[in-house]
């Protein structure tokens, strides 16, 4: 026992210290906690200054809570969404008049900082929350210097033109009657996303990704959507008068009744397509493939059809 006596000893001693580290750690973490609790009630304050300056620092001081606490991420996102919705609403203007207004505005410092911060919120067990920006007015948006993060988002009905989404991520996003006239999404991923109703007038799509996107009664009349990729698309009843798309895989994708007139489409993949009563009068399909697609009475009256593949010889 004597000799058992000092081993004994030194036993307690490390237990004593080990809960004292731990009694330590949880009061630091309480602490944090509680710097943490302060510094997002400074934040909220400060997004309610009439102070430009004070306001730039509530959005940043924000971002960087969102960064030292995963667990406050949803909050404060829900937080910059909640502040987009009600300082840059849609105007009350009529849906007519909204989507032939040009796009010559910017959106106001405060705005544009908060989208900054939700384009490149680090992402992780919370990025499965929606980003709720539905009828928001983002004319001119310029959100990030690099790969914008706006999965699933829901954009509906907000105006984005002229905006800069390039390489942005947009995957499954809600953009259901949004105005993106000549917006740049050249290289963005579009996959699987809500485009119905989209006004997408004298956009940039070069590259873009829009395989099984829905664009019923979309327009992209003008757009520029040269090797863009529409595998699998819904595009019935949209509007691509005039609009580039030579180059664009467009295999199985469902062109109902669109407008293709003016339209080129050259070296455009088109096997398996839907033409049903599409009109491509006057359009430019030198070198397209039309492989097994559906041209059920398509209109193809003056269209260039030099080396098309597929095509029955009763259509020529």
């Amino acid at each position: 026992m004597a000799v058992s006596l000092p081993g004994l000893a030194a036993l307690a001693a490390l237990l004593f210290t080990w809960m004292q580290v731990g009694q330590a750690n949880k009061e630091l973490r309480i602490s944090e906690q509680g710097q943490i609790t302060n510094r997002f009630n400074a934040a909220i304050t400060n997004l309610g200054s009439d102070s430009l300056d004070v306001r730039l620092g509530g959005i940043y001081a924000l971002e960087r809570i969102m960064q030292d606490s995963p667990r406050d991420r949803a909050t404060i996102i829900s937080v910059l969404t909640a502040y987009v919705r009600r300082h840059a609403p849609l105007p009350e203007k009529s849906a007519e008049k909204q989507r032939s207004a040009s796009p010559d505005a910017t959106p106001a410092t405060d705005i544009e900082a908060v989208m900054h911060v939700l384009a490149e919120r680090p992402l992780g067990g919370d990025d499965v929350l929606v980003l709720d920006l539905s009828r928001t007015y983002l004319r001119g948006l310029t959100p990030g210097t690099g790969r914008s993060e706006f999965a699933d988002a829901d954009f509906r009905e907000s105006d984005l033109s002229g905006a800069d989404l390039s390489h942005a991520n947009l995957a499954g996003a809600d953009l259901d009657g949004a105005v993106l006239r000549g917006t740049d999404l050249s290289d963005a991923s579009l996959l699987a996303a809500g485009l119905a109703e989209a006004v997408l007038s004298d956009a940039l799509l070069t590259a873009a990704n829009l395989t099984s996107a829905d664009l019923e009664s979309a327009r992209l009349d003008g757009a520029d959507l040269s090797g863009t990729y529409l595998n699998s698309s819904v595009l019935e009843k949209a509007v691509l008068q005039d609009a580039n798309l030579t180059g664009a895989q467009l295999k199985s994708a469902d062109l109902e009744d669109a407008d293709l007139s003016g339209a080129r489409l050259n070296s455009a993949e088109l096997t398996l397509a839907d033409l049903t009563g599409a009109d491509l009068t006057g359009a430019d399909l030198t070198g397209a493939d039309l492989t097994g697609a559906i041209l059920t009475d398509a209109r193809l009256k003056g269209a260039k059809l030099n080396g098309v593949r597929g095509l029955p010889p009763s259509q020529r």
